[in-house]
């Protein structure tokens, strides 16, 4: 009985399946048929791999439980592992236990057994976790260092052209290696949804790190990438259009690329450093971003009264928080929100991060005067409704902020503090008048992102109550909660027991009695005690409101929100 016939006897595939998954195994290139059932969607591979393993008479291994001693890795040579994609497990008394997801190569374990001199067993276990365990032990990217890769089609697509150049390090930027190691980088940021990516070079090695859900994670890499280092970087700046030939001066660039379909923006910046250049990269996935009040986070409460803040006619609305806390997100939701064919919406940007239909937007260029402050002024000529500035960086932007919404203008923009009182004060700091920030800050939203628990690996467990902090709901009078959630890791989430991020809010909405207190310079603390009175929830108490549903955990919260004081 061929395998097609025993997936259908397990009941794994349909009968009916059979005609279009024979067509897709025409168009496989040679692809083994149990990739072809699993990639092409006709069953799950967790039910494919029990039935092949009892078919080849193997062992089905799960990676996520293995742990790989060093000793083993040095033993299998590292073509095989990238050409042929076998993961070594174990050694013992001359035995090598390799994991396989394609048993139907039997001249791959006949290779190794020559090329080792040892006994070769192999072991049955999902690709997609060999190739995950392969990048762990033998670095993102081995796969070229190596150079033992077999042809595959490009899977970065650039959407602008590359300037050409016939300098030394063009050439070696632009060789189908180098190529291919950056193109890889890349990719792999992508798949694992990073937002950012550092390439840190140190005295004797470089380090590439992704930041994943808001934490930074070091990647894998084979010794050999040093050697790189150089055509790396000037590859990056090609593909930026930067100068290659500058090394001494900081440089700011874009790529547009498409990878998987995904269409992403790459903010470049390179820094000169100590034993190189270091690379910071953003990545904007427009295809992922979708800006809606409802998925930001906000528990229902707090959306209700931020969405009457920004349907008021005139006003100031601010959103704090520290970089990379999800401000633009908020605001760009928020937009589109109230977007509608009667509004005029104009924004001022620095850079446009994500481009909106039914906004004009526009991106600020200091170096010829095109400022926040001139841009605004601009602006008004306009007649817009709405305006949203990127940032206020200073005493003139604020300026025309503040002249804006007295000529019954809505204007939403974006400050660096820790919580929504500290805004007052540093407007005040920055030299606006009490009586003017007063009458025109209508709200101020101050934000961070958590980390969200693996719904995957999401389980129950009762809290140990000495261990829970002591501003956590009911922990003072001993009535705290005897159920909470955590991720138990899985390979969805790569044994983090996190997947995923999601905002706390601290909203404070400007009543007559913080109005007062403004005008009469109070300080935050005191404006703080009394948004508290008037039922401001603080970023750390919304927190906690999230770990009690089940959102996220105790740890992300106190991690997030350790330097807030509880009023």
């Amino acid at each position: 009985m061929n395998l097609v016939q025993l997936l259908v006897s397990k009941g794994v595939l349909r009968e009916t399946d059979v005609p279009a998954l024979q067509a897709a195994q025409k168009g496989a290139n040679g692809k083994p048929i149990h990739s072809v059932v699993i990639d092409s969607g006709f069953a799950k591979e967790e039910e494919v791999l029990p039935v092949l393993a009892d078919h080849f008479g193997m062992e089905l291994v799960d990676l996520t439980k293995v742990d790989v001693q060093p000793d083993t890795l040095k033993s299998m040579p590292t073509r095989m592992v990238h050409r042929r994609s076998l993961m070594p497990l174990s050694r013992e008394n001359g035995t090598l236990t390799v994991a396989t997801g394609d048993p139907f190569d039997v001249y791959a374990i006949d290779e190794l057994q020559t090329l080792t001199g040892l006994n070769v067993h192999a072991v049955l276990a999902s690709p997609r976790e060999i190739s995950r365990l392969i990048k762990t032990h033998f670095g993102v990217g081995g796969e070229t260092v190596t150079a033992m890769v077999q042809d595959r089609k490009e899977e970065i697509e650039l959407l602008e052209e590359l300037e050409g150049d016939d300098s030394e390090l063009a050439k070696m930027a632009q060789e189908a290696s180098v190529v291919k190691l950056v193109n890889e980088i890349l990719v792999e940021a992508a798949s694992e949804r990073a937002s950012d990516i550092h390439i840190e070079p140190e005295e004797n090695t470089l380090r590439i790190r992704y930041r994943i859900d808001g934490i930074l994670q070091t990647q894998a890499l084979p010794p050999e990438i040093t050697r790189f280092q150089a055509a790396i970087i000037s590859r990056l700046k090609i593909m930026a259009r930067l100068n290659i030939a500058e090394k001494r001066l900081p440089q700011d660039g874009r790529i547009k690329m498409r990878v998987h379909g995904h269409e992403i923006d790459v903010r470049v910046s390179i820094i000169p450093m100590i034993y190189g250049e270091g690379i910071v990269m953003r990545l904007l996935d427009k295809t992922r971003m979708v800006f809606s009040l409802a998925n930001v986070g906000m528990l229902e409460d707090t959306n209700r009264v931020f969405r009457k803040l920004i349907d008021r006619p005139h006003g100031i609305i601010l959103v704090t928080g520290p970089t990379g806390s999800g401000k633009s997100t908020t605001l760009y939701s928020a937009l589109n929100e109230i977007k509608d064919d009667a509004t005029k919406i104009i924004t001022v940007e620095d850079p446009v991060e994500y481009q909106q239909e039914g906004i004009s937007q526009i991106q600020v260029h200091s170096k010829i005067g095109l400022t926040f402050a001139a841009s605004l002024r601009s602006i008004l000529r306009h007649d817009p409704d709405v305006i949203l500035i990127g940032e206020m960086r200073d005493l003139e932007t604020a300026e025309s902020a503040i002249q804006a919404s007295l000529t019954g203008h809505l204007v939403f923009s974006t400050l660096h503090t820790n919580d929504a009182p500290s805004a007052f004060t540093r407007l005040i700091d920055m030299g606006i008048e009490p009586f003017l920030v007063s009458s025109t800050v209508e709200g101020v939203m101050a934000q961070r992102l958590v980390r969200t628990i693996c719904s995957e690996c999401k389980i129950e467990f009762e809290p140990h109550h000495p261990d829970l902090p002591s501003d956590f709901p009911g922990v003072s009078d001993g009535k705290a909660t005897k159920k909470l959630w955590k991720g138990a890791g899985c390979r969805k989430c790569h044994q983090s027991g996190f997947r995923g991020r999601t905002g706390i809010y601290e909203l404070m909405v400007s009543g007559d009695d913080i109005k007062e207190l403004v005008v009469q310079r109070t300080n935050a603390n005191q404006i703080r005690n009394a948004a508290l009175k008037n039922g401001m929830l603080t970023l750390r108490q919304d927190g906690w409101r999230k770990v009690l549903k089940g959102i996220t955990t105790v740890d992300e919260v106190a991690r997030v929100t350790a330097s807030d004081i509880i009023g």
